[in-house]
């Protein structure tokens, strides 16, 4: 069996305004919203850390300067945490800026995720890469990107991850047509269709916010005219990979995951989100829980309940 060069970069596109989330983004990115007390995008960046790629290029865009700052050295800070003897805010602090390697390219202009990505092309050069969304979290327990860069390595191509929901919510997403393989949770891309009706989607297998791409895909992200939206979608690129040759640098396989995923891209899941990591830390649950009970008994009956 081939064995295809390995995946060593990972690109994170943050130039999005985070509309949903105004006015809380209107001066903070929303990639910077905490998630209890560390922001969003640094769960995502420890997601590619753990699969083994140091080397991150972020494809940034105006006001989101505050991404960069807290990836870099905060010298000022260190120092009074450390006059404190405050050792573990200290090594929380400095854990963001030895986490990887970071780079920043801006995007410019808002035109798509086909277009951010195109933006790393520089960077990248001629080696396969991921793409991890900052809107979404995959739990640390759950390795999906190692999984999607294991089947890269063996059978080449591209990969994208995919997730099954209820036929009601594919026109949210781009939703896939697929061939089972030998292996289960591994499947190939026939068809991919960015937002259909739900009479007209090809599953419920959606494409969710992890891909990793084979180089080829900026040559062809450079001729994919705007689609939906006037916008480059990185969708229309894959599929045109799908029916591509793997000698070429085409065909596209999706890894069906099946495990935990957190959508902080609206305001109903970022709360649900922020329950669930609180929930689960051993500092915060024993006094929270307690509290969220009574707080839901109390609510049951809709009635407004003490803050």
């Amino acid at each position: 069996m081939a064995d295809f060069e390995p995946v060593l970069k990972a690109v994170v596109p943050v130039a999005g305004l985070g509309t949903r989330f105004l006015p809380a983004t209107k001066a903070t990115p929303k990639e910077m919203l905490p998630i209890v007390d560390k922001p969003a995008i640094q769960y995502v960046v420890e997601e590619a850390v753990n699969a083994g790629l140091v080397d991150v290029l972020m494809i940034t865009g105006r006001s989101k300067r505050s991404i960069e700052d807290h990836f870099d050295r905060a010298y000022e800070l260190e120092e009074a945490l450390r006059a404190k003897g405050d050792e573990d805010r200290l090594a929380s602090v400095c854990k963001s800026s030895d986490l990887a390697i970071m780079h920043y390219v801006r995007q410019g202009e808002p035109k798509g995720l086909g277009h951010a990505v195109l933006c790393a092309r520089q960077h990248v050069g001629d080696e396969p890469f991921a793409v991890l969304l900052g809107d979404d979290m995959i739990d640390h327990r759950d390795p999906l990107l190692t999984r999607m860069m294991d089947v890269r390595s063996r059978l080449g191509g591209s990969v994208v991850a995919l997730m099954e929901v209820d036929p009601d919510q594919v026109s949210s997403y781009g939703v896939a047509a697929i061939e089972a393989t030998d292996e289960d949770d591994v499947v190939k891309i026939t068809d991919l269709v960015e937002k259909p009706p739900q009479d007209e989607a090809p599953s419920n297998w959606i494409i969710i916010g992890r891909y990793v791409c084979d180089p080829r895909v900026f040559e062809v992200l450079d001729r994919t005219p705007p689609g939906r939206g006037g916008e480059i979608q990185l969708t229309d690129a894959l599929l045109t990979l799908a029916r591509m040759p793997v000698e070429e640098g085409g065909t596209v396989y999706g890894v069906k995951f099946r495990g935990r995923r957190y959508d902080t891209g609206n305001k109903q899941e970022y709360l649900r989100t922020v329950v669930q990591f609180a929930a689960e830390r051993p500092d915060l649950a024993p006094e929270f829980m307690p509290w969220l009970r009574e707080f839901v008994r109390k609510n049951r009956d809709g009635s407004p309940g003490e803050s």
